[in-house]
């Protein structure tokens, strides 16, 4: 897939304005500061950015995942920590618009598209990472309340959402256990517990959220009871498409950062990229961009098509994942000693390429759904 539509490019001119005028003058000092640009938000959705993936019927554009794709590559060509944040946001908007009920859409969606609220994410805990289905936070049902206990470890944006998608364990052990729900961090008995210090992705937030007999309503229930590990995975699967494009958008940033340096940084009378050891290092970056932008795109596609594309998705983020982490270490290689410092941006690209390995789903697990993909469970 590589012809864009007028409305796709559209999308992603806007989305590369913000992000030149409104993001990248601005992304070294809040990686520094580990900021959470919260004000930025309503310049995305000035732009259209932040209802990407919510239906014109509740506030958004409906523009779909290329355009989503399109528009957090721009971003995170500027700062991947924003890319996330706006990663995560929609990813939460597909499943509410997906799996909510009308109420629930018409409570949560016109707010998530204006930038009124931003949304949040709450699936992992100390000792239930990859191993998601085993999870012990709980929900249990008395009267007309679900009382909630336990805590969610690395939760996305989770002291500045107005509403986080967790998972809680309601049944019995196992995936067929695990429920969704909308809750509103702010509620009593749920608390910030850590905030996370993290190598890189600054400008995000990300936290531990403590869940301390904390009462909600059977409405902030997403989709039916005994289903949330379904509804995790498949909201996942969604967000890898967001994380390729991330990892792209930094892959970008360093290429264009490295061409620039080896333009104009001489060394023996000529500019270093005027020598093989810098220019191929370069022309490999190249190539692996492109093919991470196809394979994105290609994940992307199938999804606004309502075709499957879960092994795309995974491979779009398996390959543009490993090109981001590989091509930004060559980025600061080629920077030299002016790559290990603050002075170049090339540092933070490093820093911030290597979680793309990790989160939603780490490489391991993507390489285990694209061979179950092919070969069916062989166990």
């Amino acid at each position: 897939m590589t012809t864009l539509s007028p409305e796709q490019l559209q999308v992603r001119e806007l989305a590369a304005q913000v992000a030149q005028r409104e993001i990248a003058p601005h992304a070294a000092a809040w990686d520094r500061e580990h900021h959470f640009p919260r004000e930025l938000y309503t310049k995305l959705n000035e732009a259209g950015l932040m209802g990407l993936l919510v239906s014109e019927r509740y506030g958004g554009s409906g523009a779909g995942y290329v355009a989503y794709a399109l528009a957090i590559e721009e971003i995170a060509r500027a700062d991947a920590g924003t890319a996330v944040t706006l990663s995560v946001h929609s990813m939460i908007c597909a499943a509410i618009e997906r799996l909510g009920g009308e109420q629930q859409k018409k409570t949560w969606l016109p707010r998530l598209a204006a930038a009124d609220a931003i949304a949040g994410f709450a699936l992992t805990e100390s000792d239930a990472g990859s191993d998601a289905a085993s999870l012990r936070a709980s929900a249990v049902r008395e009267g007309d309340v679900y009382v909630l206990n336990g805590r969610k470890q690395w939760c996305s944006t989770g002291r500045f959402a107005a509403v986080v998608l967790a998972m809680f364990r309601t049944g019995g052990a196992g995936a067929k256990g695990i429920s969704a729900f909308l809750i509103d961090p702010a509620s009593a008995g749920v608390r910030v517990e850590r905030v996370t210090e993290k190598l890189g992705i600054h400008s995000s937030d990300t936290c531990d959220l403590a869940f301390e007999d904390a009462r909600i309503g059977p409405d902030a229930l997403l989709g039916e009871e005994g289903e949330g590990f379904g509804t995790a995975m498949s909201a996942l699967c969604g967000g890898r498409i967001g994380i390729a494009a991330q990892a792209t958008g930094i892959l970008a940033a360093c290429l264009e950062a490295s061409v620039k340096f080896a333009s104009e940084r001489y060394a023996f009378g000529k500019p270093i990229g005027a020598f093989e050891g810098v220019s191929f290092k370069i022309a490999r970056m190249a190539t692996d961009l492109e093919a991470a932008r196809l394979l994105t795109r290609r994940a992307a596609s199938l999804a606004d098509a309502g075709e499957p594309f879960a092994m795309q998705a995974s491979q779009a983020k398996l390959f543009a994942s490993t090109a981001a982490r590989t091509h930004a270490a060559e980025a600061v290689q080629i920077h030299g000693g002016y790559g290990y410092t603050t002075e170049f941006p090339v540092e933070r690209y490093y820093r911030d390429a290597k979680i793309t390995e990790i989160y939603e789903g780490t490489s391991e697990i993507q390489q285990l759904i694209i061979a179950r993909s092919l070969l069916g469970r062989l166990e």
